[in-house]
């Protein structure tokens, strides 16, 4: 079966489901291993998908909110759940931090269907 060019099929990207609202969590986990992942060039394409408690985390914390603006800025992609941050009325929040906020449904369908590896937090 022939490998699609769509980037949700890249082999090499990592996708990090950030769940916990939990600034430890955040900082000491997800973002030190994301940054660095992104850095060293361990995987191609880091993403990072903002999901339920921890967009209200984002749009709250001022260093969480620092330190995203950075990892978009060192080339990680980072998305929102829309419906997620609707519930929490904080998606015009994620929107000024420089976060793709899009209904994740569909789009993390085909992540769990591709070659991308998945962590969650």
């Amino acid at each position: 079966m022939a490998q699609s060019s769509n980037s949700h099929y890249n082999s090499d990207t990592l996708c990090i489901v950030w769940t916990s609202g939990d600034p430890d969590v955040a900082l000491k986990m997800v973002f030190m291993y994301a940054n660095t992942a992104k850095k060293n060039r361990w995987f191609d394409e880091v993403e990072l998908i903002v999901w339920g408690p921890s967009a209200k985390l984002a749009s709250e914390n001022k260093e969480i909110q620092e330190t995203l603006v950075k990892m978009v800025e060192n080339g990680v992609k980072i998305e929102a759940c829309k419906a997620c941050a609707d519930q929490y009325g904080v998606s015009q929040n994620l929107k000024s931090l420089g976060i793709d906020v899009k209904y994740m449904g569909k789009p993390l369908t085909e992540i769990l269907k591709s070659n991308k590896k998945l962590m969650t937090f």
